[in-house]
């Protein structure tokens, strides 16, 4: 690359902060001495730097993606990447233009965007085609390095990611598209494969169905994305994340014994209804936080066995079969087939993830005792 380059810029002034607004051909980037990513070492007690570590893998993902969106040129990366130096670079408002003569300012310091940068260094190297992407850059000048780190600690701590239930409903909206839009977007290889799987589609459509239901226990207590509620115990983000881990899976035969999607939404709303048949008297308010949601879905695997089993799946039959499970667990946590148990302050209130393993567990044995038959001959 030559020794200065000249591009079109915007001079942007924000307090005593001087950027220019600009973008850059991935050629110009990833040249060698373009920039340099200072990582903290945390073992180094005079170090300055302050990037976390690279992420190789993160970085490939946006390789890949960047890569297959060439043939169908609708790759895009909009996010800026932010570059520093503690040099002045002229500006020439005459032509918007900033020339940057990189033996004199460079390397430029990553503020933010080194997995970006190495992803799309990545991807070069696998086609050539990508050096002539184009990238938004903002480069902040005179900024000593203390206060290059300052600003890698606010742009990291004060942005804010995108709402997990927004991301689900984004999701499950380009699984349902995925068989009829022809005009769909080159996507991540982990979005697509979650969208291809469908999983996050089918549980925000179970949460739906609980939450919209008007004889649901769940009706209007589930906080659905971009929404207020006061009703509302438990999100939405914590009900699929459940669903798609417990219930949606190989060893839980709910999804893979009902054909029909109608049924099987029906069939869950029975779960819960035999649940709440027993556990709710106005006062269980944690059944219907994260500790109930976490719980009940993680048992429905054995009780949906025990139930494909019986072959019904009625309100009736699994009110009756919770019943007799709760009658038989034993030791510390034999009050949970009770209502107090899962009043607010009660011990529901206060148990952790290995907690709620160990409850699953035991209404697991005592699902079994309830249903054992006589003495086992071999």
């Amino acid at each position: 690359m030559p020794q200065t380059i000249t591009i079109a810029a915007s001079k942007v002034r924000q307090g005593g902060l001087v950027l220019y607004t600009t973008s850059m051909k991935v050629s110009d980037l990833v040249s060698d001495g373009f920039y340099s990513v200072e990582t903290l070492d945390p073992e180094n007690l005079n170090d300055k730097g302050y990037q976390r570590l690279l992420n190789k893998a993160r970085a490939k993902k946006l390789a890949d993606y960047i890569v297959k969106g060439q043939d169908s040129q609708d790759a895009f990366l909009p996010t800026s990447v932010f570059l520093a130096t503690d040099r002045s670079i002229p500006f020439d408002a005459s032509t918007n233009t900033i020339a940057i003569d990189i033996g004199a300012v460079g390397p430029f310091s990553v503020v933010d965007g080194q997995h970006r940068l190495e992803g799309l260094k990545m991807a070069s190297e696998k086609d050539p085609r990508v050096l002539d992407f184009e990238v938004p850059v903002n480069i902040a000048i005179n900024l000593p390095k203390i206060a290059q780190m300052c600003h890698f600690l606010i742009v990291n701590t004060t942005q804010k990611s995108v709402d997990k239930s927004v991301e689900q409903r984004i999701i499950a909206r380009l699984s349902d598209a995925l068989d009829v839009e022809d005009d769909l977007p080159s996507l991540p290889k982990w979005i697509f494969n979650t969208v291809e799987r469908g999983e996050v589609e089918k549980a925000v459509k179970y949460a739906d169905y609980l939450n919209e239901s008007p004889d649901s226990p769940w009706h209007g207590k589930i906080k659905m994305a971009n929404t207020d509620s006061d009703e509302a115990t438990v999100n939405q983000r914590s009900f699929v994340k459940a669903i798609v881990k417990y219930v949606l899976t190989a060893n839980n035969p709910l999804s893979t014994i009902v054909k029909d999607f109608e049924k099987e939404k029906k069939i869950f709303l029975n779960y819960w209804k035999a649940i709440a048949a027993i556990l709710d008297d106005g006062n269980a308010a944690v059944l219907y936080k994260y500790n109930g949601v976490e719980l009940f879905c993680k048992f429905s695997i054995p009780f949906f066995i025990k139930l494909q089993d019986r072959g019904s799946f009625t309100a009736s039959t699994m009110e009756g079969l919770l019943r007799s499970c709760f009658d038989n667990v034993e030791g510390e946590y034999a009050g949970v087939g009770h209502p107090d148990w899962w009043a607010k302050g009660g011990k529901s209130s206060f148990l952790n993830a290995g907690a709620i393993n160990v409850v699953s567990q035991e209404m697991a044995k005592a699902l079994h005792k309830s249903s054992a038959g006589g003495a086992i001959e071999v």
